[in-house]
């Protein structure tokens, strides 16, 4: 009975493609041609933040100029797509167009990117909303994402491990030192959890990556709390010149 129920409820609502609506075999999937214009990132990448870098691996740590000319405080972070086109689209579609069924996709995507990262203990905790801005968009994506990846790599999820200890004015517009600047000490650990991540390693969520302000001040929370290592995972990275 439940197979012809799913049977019906599939001709009823045909899966379909999460970039252009086109019908795909299985939900929550990309048709050929959506597929072939996501910018995921692969090959070699920098260690720090995840994006892409020309030539081949040589077994060496490598990372970007942006991650050299502003060396992160966290110690690997890995990113699944370039924020641009298609992806672009997607994470704007997530984050403020209430399109929360992505989350399950773009997750999957970020832990295959995210798993040279994974640790067995590994804490995974999302970059937290203020509370006021929570109630005005009424979710948080990077929590959504969060929660998807630490399902998928069988990690332990803490969504309020972090907490915003103050709403900072918006961050468009800024520069780089600005930004880093607006969010100086905005990010807090949650003070339940402060013997807990003592000697623990913890996974970062966001979903994108710009200059890196608000991941610095999360693991410089959480490192102030003593975590031993902190790393992060986004979903998609600013696309920089290297």
């Amino acid at each position: 009975m439940r197979q012809i129920f799913q049977t019906a409820l599939t001709m009823l609502y045909p899966p379909r493609c999460i970039g252009c609506g086109g019908l795909v075999e299985s939900d929550f999937g990309l048709c050929g041609s959506c597929w072939s214009e996501m910018p995921f990132i692969g090959g070699v990448v920098c260690e720090a933040c995840g994006a892409p870098l020309p030539g081949k691996s040589d077994g060496l740590r490598v990372e970007c100029d942006n991650c050299i000319k502003t060396p992160r405080p966290w110690q690997n972070g890995r990113a699944a797509l370039l924020y641009q086109g298609k992806a672009r689209k997607l994470v704007l579609a997530l984050k403020h167009g209430d399109r929360m069924e992505f989350a399950k996709p773009a997750a999957q995507w970020m832990a295959r990117a995210g798993k040279p990262l994974f640790q067995s203990d590994m804490i995974v905790a999302p970059i937290p909303l203020h509370r006021w801005r929570l109630m005005k968009r009424r979710f948080n994506q990077s929590a959504l994402l969060a929660a998807e990846i630490a399902r998928e790599a069988d990690l332990r999820y803490c969504p309020d491990l972090l907490v915003r200890s103050r709403a900072p004015p918006s961050q468009e517009g800024r520069s780089s030192d600005e930004r880093f600047t607006n969010l100086a000490d905005a990010i807090v650990v949650g003070a339940k959890y402060s013997d807990m991540l003592i000697g623990q390693s913890v996974l970062i969520v966001d979903d994108v990556m710009t200059s890196g302000a608000t991941l610095t001040a999360a693991t410089e929370a959480c490192q102030r709390t003593g975590a031993k290592q902190v790393c992060i995972l986004t979903l998609a990275r600013v696309a920089r010149s290297t």
